[in-house]
């Protein structure tokens, strides 16, 4: 299974009465939004489930990939890395799944799944981090496929 864990893009700072799951990307994050999108789209398997949370910032990131998406509450701000994978059906799913998401839940899902110490990782605005469940001699491994930031693309 292929997991592709792609954090939104830079979104604006609450204003007023503006809650955190309403903050819009700021046009530098559409920037990194579309960068990223073209780039994904030329990689992602026909069939990627993607998945974003409710969060306004990731609705915008995923709505820049151009493809249809389901937006969950269970992957907003404060999901665990456990909750994470229990949506997108890792490892087990037959399909490869993209999530939009958050810090810190997208640094500890990769941290977990590849056994890192601290149990967190930094992953920046508009990066991806794609992830791949195998097999290999009877051990269920996690490799690292790639790690890419919208200012790389």
């Amino acid at each position: 299974m292929d997991l592709i864990l792609w954090r939104h893009a830079e979104a604006q700072e609450p204003e007023g009465a503006m809650t955190d799951l309403d903050r819009p990307l700021t046009r530098r994050g559409e920037k990194q939004a579309a960068r990223m999108a073209a780039w994904l789209d030329r990689q992602l398997p026909d069939g990627t489930r993607v998945l974003s949370s409710s969060a306004r910032r990731t609705e915008e990131t995923a709505r820049a990939l151009g493809r249809r998406f389901k937006s969950m509450d269970g992957l907003r701000p404060g999901a665990s890395a456990e909750q994470l994978l229990q949506v997108a059906g890792w490892p087990l799913a037959k399909t490869p799944v993209l999530v939009v998401g958050h810090q810190p839940t997208l640094g500890q899902t990769a941290a977990h799944l590849l056994g890192l110490p601290g149990g967190e990782c930094a992953i920046k605005k508009g990066a991806i981090w794609w992830l791949r469940s195998r097999e290999r001699d009877g051990e269920d491994q996690t490799v690292l496929i790639a790690v890419l930031t919208a200012e790389l693309v």
